[in-house]
């Protein structure tokens, strides 16, 4: 088979474009940090980046939903501990009007002011707005909790039920982020905590001691039931917590995957590139004795 010089010339001519291709990939990848700037570069790759980069995206979000959830929580802890402390004083006054024997009118009509400023009290606590929601209020698309007469205004105030404020903390798991009204302070009713104390007021004004006992007892079971509320917050705060720790676990892994798949190995790649350079550079001087480019070179 005849070797013509135009083959020789088009053969060596592909081998250094392929080697200029090989080298300009190499300065490529340092430049710009990753080994893919294309699908092709590594089709294996790529789909492992994306998957990778959807799984990050999707930490991200949980993290924002930690951090939200969080956020709730400690305003609703916040609330019920102020709330639990005030209603504390309610019974302290209550023992107080009750067990006063011979009490001055005045005497109980300054007991009777001082819960019925402690009732107007919890009712704004419980009317507060934490992004954009009322604190206490579950699913209500309204801005308070409670109307001015102490009633419930959420969907469960309706006869209907509330949904749970949710937030998605992992792949797996949501945590419930809020206490209803009711929940923390009794359906409506005598049992609510702002219908009693604005009757232990009324009672305590009047002098009423058989209806100030009925009321301590339904305050003690008010108190008990706030008390079970925070306990109940504080169990999910300590979830959040756990959830925050696993999802900052999470992102670490995630980025070091993105960075083993698309990270340039500075070393590697910059000793890969100068042996392509010194592959180059002997191909150029190999291919000029080769290549007779002239025909003065054939008469020779």
């Amino acid at each position: 088979m005849r070797i013509t010089q135009r083959a020789i010339t088009q053969t060596s001519l592909q081998g250094l474009n392929s080697n200029l291709a090989a080298l300009a990939k190499l300065q490529n990848q340092l430049t710009a940090g990753t080994t893919i700037s294309r699908p092709s570069d590594s089709p294996t790759g790529t789909n492992t980046s994306m998957l990778t980069r959807r799984d990050l995206a999707s930490n991200a979000q949980q993290a924002r939903n930690i951090t939200d959830g969080q956020a709730v929580l400690d305003a609703t802890d916040a609330a019920l501990q102020n709330m639990l402390t005030q209603t504390i004083s309610v019974q302290s006054l209550t023992t107080q009007a009750l067990n006063g024997g011979a009490m001055s009118a005045e005497s109980l009509q300054a007991i009777a002011t001082q819960v019925s400023g402690l009732h107007d009290s919890l009712l704004g606590q419980a009317n507060q707005v934490v992004q954009g929601r009322p604190l206490f209020g579950g699913v209500t698309s309204g801005t308070t909790a409670y109307d001015a007469s102490g009633s419930y205004v959420g969907v469960g105030g309706a006869g209907g039920v509330d949904a749970p404020v949710t937030r998605r903390v992992s792949d797996t798991e949501t945590v419930r982020v809020d206490i209803t009204g009711p929940e923390a302070f009794g359906a409506d009713g005598s049992g609510n905590l702002f219908a009693l104390t604005k009757n232990i007021a009324a009672h305590a004004a009047a002098g009423d001691n058989s209806a100030l006992s009925d009321d301590l007892g339904q305050l003690t079971t008010a108190i008990s039931r706030m008390s079970t509320a925070l306990a109940d917050v504080g169990t999910r705060s300590a979830r959040l917590q756990t959830a925050a720790t696993a999802n900052s676990a999470a992102g670490l892994t995630l980025t070091s995957r993105l960075s083993q798949t698309e990270d340039v190995d500075m070393p590697k790649t910059i000793m890969q590139m100068q042996q392509q350079q010194v592959s180059y550079q002997a191909a150029l001087q190999t291919t000029a004795k080769v290549l007779q480019p002239t025909l003065l070179d054939f008469l020779r």
